[in-house]
């Protein structure tokens, strides 16, 4: 039975893992540092917590770091000692390991995960998996996986562990470090989560203005259904003459000519060092 030692198993993150895990069949040995996280794995999933990381990460096959990002240099160094060769770490986002902030250790394998998120338009009927917007309960989401560092044949256990512990899965992606921190802060966090954000305030300002605000969050959300699903493929057709227009007058004002440059590596690399 492959072992799986979960650091921060009690933890936002690491909750949802556990939950998902403690039906699986890996053996997992679970640490949390604070006793408010201890106690919810207690009450909630009837799960003990071993005494110390060190003990956990003994003769596991695999290490799971289940923290922020701004912790998981200083863990993965102080338990670095302790974990054998061929073990492999996991890593839940790319920021860390893209800054370089795991352990120079040629013996372990470096595997790095992270869920996409259920998608907006999908084929769910039940009204839980309807309300799952985080994903790894209820709702399918697909998943971005990359391998590191270590021998192709390390891919499927990681893989393996990824669709566990984010299930239910759809698709799983394979991609580099480097692409999945295209793919966030880039993509979702610099990009994405800025224009909702914009799309918010402009909400609130139509508001201001004098549209009350359910009216205003009804229609904006409508659109954004029908919008999104034109642009994004999900459902053929065309804007309207005006519709386009109102995009090729409203872009200059809302964006940079030069905003694509979000993507280029130093601008990366800037946004990871800033969260790490």
């Amino acid at each position: 039975m492959t072992s799986i030692a979960l650091i921060g198993a009690g933890g936002k993150m690491g909750a949802r893992l556990s939950r998902n895990l403690s039906s699986s069949d890996f053996e997992v040995r679970h640490v949390e540092v604070s006793e408010q996280g201890r106690q919810r794995l207690r009450d909630e999933l009837g799960i003990e917590c071993v005494d110390s990381a060190e003990q956990a990460v003994k003769g596991a096959d695999v290490v799971i770091l289940a923290v922020p990002d701004t912790l998981i240099q200083k863990i993965a160094a102080d338990l670095s000692p302790s974990i054998a060769p061929g073990t492999m770490v996991i890593c839940l986002d790319a920021a860390a390991p893209f800054a370089g902030h795991l352990p120079d250790r040629d013996d372990l394998v470096y595997f790095v995960t992270h869920p996409c998120h259920p998608p907006i338009f999908n084929d769910e009927t039940t009204l839980e998996a309807k309300r799952d917007y985080f994903g790894g309960s209820h709702a399918t989401q697909h998943i971005v996986s990359a391998l590191m560092q270590g021998d192709e044949q390390h891919f499927s256990l990681g893989e393996s562990v990824a669709r566990t512990i984010y299930a239910p899965v759809g698709r799983s992606h394979r991609v580099s470090v480097e692409q999945m921190a295209l793919l966030e802060p880039g993509l979702s966090e610099t990009v994405c989560a800025t224009l909702l954000s914009v799309m918010r305030e402009a909400m609130d300002e139509v508001v201001a203005r004098g549209v009350s605000h359910e009216c205003a969050r009804d229609f904006l959300l409508g659109h954004l259904n029908i919008l999104g699903a034109v642009i994004f493929d999900e459902q053929p057709g065309a804007f309207s003459d005006a519709c386009n227009k109102a995009i090729e007058n409203g872009k200059p004002m809302l964006m940079r000519d030069d905003w694509k440059r979000v993507f280029e590596p130093d601008a990366i690399a800037d946004s990871i060092q800033r969260i790490t």
